[in-house]
């Protein structure tokens, strides 16, 4: 129950960064849930590849070309999707720092700290 909660949460906090980043489009909740399923995808089988691929590039600067990392994701899936658009990878890095905020955000304040 608490996975389908965080994937709804996630859909509407991809909407909220649609609604925030205007080169960021989702045609609607349904395209929103999907995108959202495929983000958490490619998060969990392809970034850490890039991770470690990229780790000499990642601790030369400190840590924020993991940010690159992210956006060129984001930025993967907006083009995978019909449903969803990202035009530009300074909009993917963008919307990909945005979505993060937002859905840590939203998480934490219905799920809270239960324990």
């Amino acid at each position: 129950m608490k996975l389908l909660i965080v994937w709804l949460l996630n859909a509407l906090a991809l909407l909220a960064v649609a609604y925030l980043v205007p080169s960021i489009h989702v045609s609607g909740l349904g395209g929103a849930l999907i995108a959202a399923a495929v983000i958490g995808l490619v998060n969990m089988l392809i970034k850490p590849i890039l991770v470690i691929l990229t780790l000499p590039v990642t601790v030369l600067t400190l840590g924020l070309f993991l940010l690159v990392i992210n956006g060129l994701l984001f930025f993967f899936v907006g083009h995978l999707l019909n449903g969803f658009e990202v035009q530009g990878l300074l909009a993917g890095i963008l919307g990909a720092i945005l979505y993060s905020l937002i859905s840590w955000g939203l998480i934490a304040l219905v799920l809270g700290d239960k324990d």
